[in-house]
């Protein structure tokens, strides 16, 4: 018989996170066994089918410190923006990537050589991964402020 992982534990294998791999079990994604308790455990081969499922679909993405590729299963970045690269200007060690996002475009200053890691050109099909500490809210000058009920 083979070895039930806990969800935890068959997060960490994967390398996803746990809320992740909760939502792949709630979506029916992964094939679970429950507990008398109620609790989803993770057969090894179900661990190994995933796997082999994630690298055949996921893209390949260069890793220069690695010095070879290896394949994204996941990232814990919720703010993900797709887009089309608009434009690529490079001088120095930086460059500017210009995503066009719908009707928008969102600017990033990246350095040369995730660029050119990347193969980034005007095009292509890119995400912008988005992970803050701050948010910043402005007004036009043509909004009023909220009256305050009392």
């Amino acid at each position: 018989m083979t070895e039930l992982l806990t969800v935890r534990a068959a997060a960490e294998r994967l390398g996803v996170a746990y809320s992740t791999l909760k939502q792949w079990i709630y979506d029916g994604s992964i094939r679970t066994t429950k507990t008398r308790g109620g609790h989803h455990r993770i057969s090894e081969s179900e661990v190994q089918r995933q796997l082999a499922t994630h690298e055949k679909s996921a893209p390949s993405v260069p890793s220069a410190a690695l010095g070879r590729s290896v394949v994204l299963v996941a990232l814990s970045g919720r703010n993900q923006l797709r887009g089309i690269v608009e434009e690529v200007r490079s001088d120095g060690l930086l460059s500017q990537v210009r995503l066009r996002i719908g009707d928008q475009f969102l600017t990033a200053v990246i350095t040369r050589d995730a660029v050119n890691e990347l193969k980034l050109k005007r095009g292509d099909e890119a995400v912008a991964i988005i992970k803050s500490t701050e948010v910043m809210i402005g007004r036009t000058s043509t909004d009023r402020p909220a009256r305050r009920g009392r």
